[in-house]
């Protein structure tokens, strides 16, 4: 018997979602010993479902910093998602307006790649709908699961756990500065200026992390723009 699009979809989602088990269970743990409560952590998966946007969320909210400061924070965290979602207009068949938007909320940069490399042709929103549910689902039921693990770790662990958070980071970051000039300087830059203002006290944690992070974007695709028209050299990743 055919699979219907939907059902090709979750079949396609699983590996997604095997994936999101460490991932989501580690943020359900970090947001327990973060103080959240298990509705809090869990209710931030279920409306936001933005791993990275996530985690640094929950560093921001350690640090007490000012909540618009988090939103526009995470919000440039997430602005790949505009090109993302704009790339599967065009991949999946004409559908209504609110089938979109659910499909667009549901746009991870693992439901993008499974989807957008699905199959020659346009996808069916139901597939993508597939894909969308396993993912989802796997994401917000392990964020739970790793918050009440939580509660049976020992206080001393439940502390240690905020260094997982910044392990975490390096973890995501030394993958793709490998053989990557362009992501060296973005992130050694960042990184100085991060310092520079906030240990000098020109700004505060929030305010530092987000002018670090524009100031050190602009600069360095501008100079690869210049550079790479001065000596012709290609504009997009550069192999060490």
């Amino acid at each position: 018997m055919e699979r219907t699009p939907f059902k090709k979809g979750l079949r396609a989602g699983i590996s997604i979602g095997i994936g999101y088990f460490p991932v989501a269970l580690t943020f359900g743990l970090l947001a327990k010993s973060a103080g959240l409560s298990i509705v809090e952590a869990t209710a931030m998966s279920i409306f936001v479902f933005a791993g990275a946007a996530q985690y640094i969320s929950l560093s921001l909210l350690k640090l007490g910093v000012d909540p618009f400061l988090i939103v526009v924070n995470t919000f440039v965290v997430n602005i790949r998602h505009f090109l993302m979602t704009a790339s599967l207009n065009e991949k999946l068949q004409p559908s209504s307006k609110p089938v979109k938007a659910a499909v667009a909320f549901g746009v991870t940069d693992e439901t993008f790649s499974v989807i957008a490399t699905a199959k020659e042709g346009k996808v069916s929103s139901a597939e993508a709908a597939g894909v969308i549910a396993v993912a989802y689902g796997s994401w917000v039921v392990f964020t739970a699961a790793g918050h009440l693990i939580g509660d049976f770790l020992p206080g001393f662990l439940q502390a240690a756990m905020s260094i997982a958070l910044y392990a975490l980071f390096v973890a995501l970051l030394v993958p793709s500065m490998k053989g990557n000039r362009k992501v060296v300087l973005l992130a050694s830059s960042s990184a100085l200026l991060s310092c520079l203002f906030y240990y000098t006290g020109l700004l505060t944690t929030g305010w530092a992390i987000l002018a670090s992070t524009l100031i050190a974007a602009v600069a360095v695709e501008l100079l690869y723009v210049k550079t790479g028209r001065a000596y012709g050299l290609p504009l997009e990743k550069e192999e060490c």
